[in-house]
């Protein structure tokens, strides 16, 4: 008998850091990488300098949170700005800037779409999100989210820009595992294509009518 696979927290996981590096990546038109170990925390938190969120329901919840450094968030919407094709007079320099702020809220939304994309492709399961928030973060603050998230399961990955800066991708769901009932390769998806008018047509046929 196969053995059956398992996906886990960590395996969704890594489709969000995928989907981080990728869109990041694409969108700044510079290498983001990210850490190969991951950390397990007991929470969320909104750190320094900047705190971007989004919570998601539907197959399962969870919440999704990248923190910034400044220097992280400028170099990451200047870069965005320059690949939009906005001159250096029209970019701002402050990670205060309402533009850094709504430019990394739409990087947030576009990640997060991603991520939805890839786990309906992967594995079949759809999940909802919020508007991302952004919030600028003091030095002294550090603020928790309340998702109220059953059993929940939290992670932190740390990514780096292309100019080596780093920032923090933490992400807290609910504890539940994925376990494959069946390889998807042997499922014959071609119905999903077919009319309801052709399976009405098809059971008709079936009864000699």
């Amino acid at each position: 008998m196969a053995v059956k696979k398992t996906r886990t927290t960590d395996d969704v996981l890594l489709i969000l850091c995928k989907s981080v590096q990728k869109v990041l990546s694409q969108t700044t038109r510079t290498d983001i990488q990210y850490s190969p170990t991951v950390q397990k925390i007991n929470k969320t938190c909104l750190k320094p300098d900047i705190g971007c969120f989004v919570l998601f329901e539907g197959a399962f919840s969870g919440l999704i949170i990248i923190n910034l450094s400044a220097g992280a968030a400028v170099e990451i919407y200047q870069n965005y700005m320059r690949q939009m094709g906005f001159k250096e007079n029209e970019i701002s320099e402050q990670h205060t800037s309402d533009d850094v702020g709504n430019m990394l809220g739409e990087l947030m939304n576009q990640i997060v779409g991603d991520f939805q994309g890839e786990m309906e492709h992967q594995l079949m399961l759809s999940i909802n999100q919020t508007q991302p928030k952004m919030l600028v973060v003091n030095k002294e603050l550090i603020l928790s989210i309340n998702a109220n998230i059953d059993r929940p399961q939290s992670r932190r990955v740390i990514f780096r820009t292309g100019s080596h800066k780093t920032f923090s991708l933490e992400m807290s769901m609910e504890k539940t595992d994925f376990i494959e009932l069946d390889d998807p390769d042997n499922q014959n998806y071609s119905d999903l294509n077919v009319t309801k008018d052709e399976q009405n047509q098809a059971f008709l046929d079936d009864l000699d009518i």
